[in-house]
């Protein structure tokens, strides 16, 4: 007949012994106790942490122990749920035999697992945006390559715009067109204007300043006397033009 508690005391020392540090007796009856395993550092020193609980049942290990996630550190749920998978088969696969070791080093490797992946998945996500820059970068330099679609899209709103340039301007002219005053419109509505003339001269004064040179050769020209002309007559206008 198999001495169950025997085998429970047995294994509860050696388990104390390779797990000084993170054994822990939470019951005697029924033995329940904790052990925290804790994942090899990842790339920048994280690591990812379960502390795992369990009792035995009467008839352990013909009986698989009654296990549970305590606490954990950085897992996601899907990893917590992977765990339990894990015990559950290993315990299954070990009935029959002391199996406390052989499940959390099964959970050890699992935890080194989860950090592996988790490296992975930040080199992936560092790759995936050292891509999207580049396209960026490419997209900057290249523009958009021109299809149908958006050349038809382009071309609709240029046309749009320049529509609305061309009746902006029309109602300008127009606006404009109706504002311009005629002569007699501006001499009505500015009296100045007909002696404006008048009074820059007064202004002047004497500063006017006149080119005599332009006058030096006027004795020079050959101009005839109409009084020396024999034909001409004062009083008839047309005398001049009889010769």
């Amino acid at each position: 007949m198999t001495d169950y508690g025997e085998e429970q005391r047995n294994e509860l020392e050696a388990l104390e012994s390779i797990y000084p540090d993170s054994f822990t007796v939470l019951s005697e009856n029924p033995p329940s106790f904790t052990i925290t395993v804790t994942s090899e550092a990842g790339e920048n020193d994280e690591t990812v942490q379960t502390t795992l609980k369990f009792t035995y049942s009467e008839k352990y290990p013909d009986e698989a122990p009654l296990y549970e996630i305590f606490s954990q550190e950085n897992l996601e749920d899907n990893d917590v749920s992977d765990i339990l998978k894990l015990l559950a088969l290993q315990a299954e696969e070990n009935l029959g035999v002391v199996m406390i070791f052989t499940l959390v080093t099964a959970v050890q490797e699992k935890l080194n697992e989860i950090v592996d992946q988790i490296k992975t998945r930040r080199e992936e996500e560092k790759k995936q945006k050292e891509k999207e820059a580049e396209e960026a970068e490419k997209q900057l330099f290249h523009g958009t390559p021109v299809t149908i679609e958006n050349f038809l899209n382009w071309k609709a709103k240029f046309d749009a715009e320049l529509l609305e340039i061309k009746k902006k301007r029309m109602k300008e002219e127009e606006q404009a067109g109706k504002n311009k005053l005629s002569g007699k419109q501006l001499f009505e509505t500015d009296h100045n204007l007909d002696t404006s003339d008048i009074q820059f001269l007064e202004d002047a004064g004497n500063n006017v300043e006149v080119d005599e040179s332009l006058f030096q050769e006027m004795d020079d020209l050959e101009l005839e006397d109409d009084e020396d002309d024999p034909d001409y007559n004062p009083a008839d206008p047309e005398s001049d033009s009889a010769d």
